[in-house]
């Protein structure tokens, strides 16, 4: 026997087997078990949009970036406010259009018991983030950056937007996935609600 008709007998034999199997599959009865129900990841993935109380305040948060100057800042700088921090980019979508509420809630709530803190990580840095946010016209909105991205990574945002509220300590009250209508009722209720505590 030579290998070429070998080869071809192989062949021939997986492409009978694969065909019974298929024929099999296609003609035998539905499976009368009930359906697997849906993977345990599924169920534990946090929903987007939606506060996420934080399980125990923790120790407070320790992030460094700079400001629209350069100049090195931290949370630190915040201690005795409440503080949403929001990490964003001008190429995220979800991030460009939380942006405008971002901008209305520390218009309306801003001030010396709150503030927001929206820290852009942008690798580009400066280049990108600053006629960005003056072609969104924003106007209590500061600039944050973090072009290294060490703010995702210490606050384990596992993708962006995602938004921090942080006590008048700097420990974490809680967090959001992804965009939020933060100047909506309930999100300004419960900001006015870890303003007053």
């Amino acid at each position: 026997m030579n290998v070429k008709f070998a080869v071809l007998l192989l062949a021939a034999a997986g492409l009978a087997l694969g065909t019974t199997l298929g024929l099999r599959a296609v003609l035998a009865p539905p499976d009368p078990s009930p359906a697997p129900a849906a993977a345990p990841a599924a169920a534990t993935r946090p929903a987007l949009g939606v506060w996420q109380p934080a399980a125990t305040p923790g120790a407070p948060v320790m992030l460094a970036f700079t400001d629209g100057t350069g100049a090195p800042r931290s949370l630190a700088d915040w201690r005795g406010r409440v503080v949403l921090v929001n990490l964003w980019a001008t190429w995220c979508a979800p991030c460009v259009e939380e942006m405008p509420a971002l901008d209305r809630i520390a218009a309306r709530l801003g001030g010396a018991d709150f503030d927001v803190v929206a820290i852009a990580v942008d690798r580009q840095g400066d280049a990108v983030v600053r006629p960005f946010l003056e072609k969104l016209r924003l106007s209590r909105l500061a600039l944050y950056l973090d072009s290294s991205n060490a703010v995702v990574r210490v606050l384990g945002a596992p993708g962006l937007p995602v938004s921090v509220v942080l006590d008048r300590e700097g420990r974490e009250l809680g967090r959001v996935l992804g965009a939020a209508e933060w100047d909506s009722p309930a999100f300004e209720a419960l900001l006015r609600r870890a303003i007053g505590s």
